[in-house]
């Protein structure tokens, strides 16, 4: 039996982590270069149609990548390095 899987846009690690800077690099920072999360998750989960561990690890991707950081709390993000094409 052939199962035909739809294969998820985000689901490669660094386009998905590219997408998330792309997404936070439109938004204009608070406070001291503060992203709030949320407005990054909503358009990554519903505009996009990503699913929530796709976010939650392209997040944790970008971060490796030095990209972006992450506050301790959770409640925002903020760009670090650009990625480089």
């Amino acid at each position: 039996m052939t199962r035909n899987v739809e294969e998820r846009p985000y689901g490669k690690p660094e386009a998905a982590a590219r997408k998330l800077i792309e997404l936070a690099g439109c938004i204009a920072p608070v406070q001291d270069g503060r992203i709030h999360i949320e407005k990054i998750n909503a358009p990554f989960l519903f505009t996009l149609k990503a699913t929530g561990p796709e976010f939650g690890a392209r997040l944790a991707s970008a971060i490796e990548q030095g990209w972006m950081e992450l506050h301790e709390s959770g409640t925002y993000v903020r760009l670090l390095t650009p990625p480089t094409s």
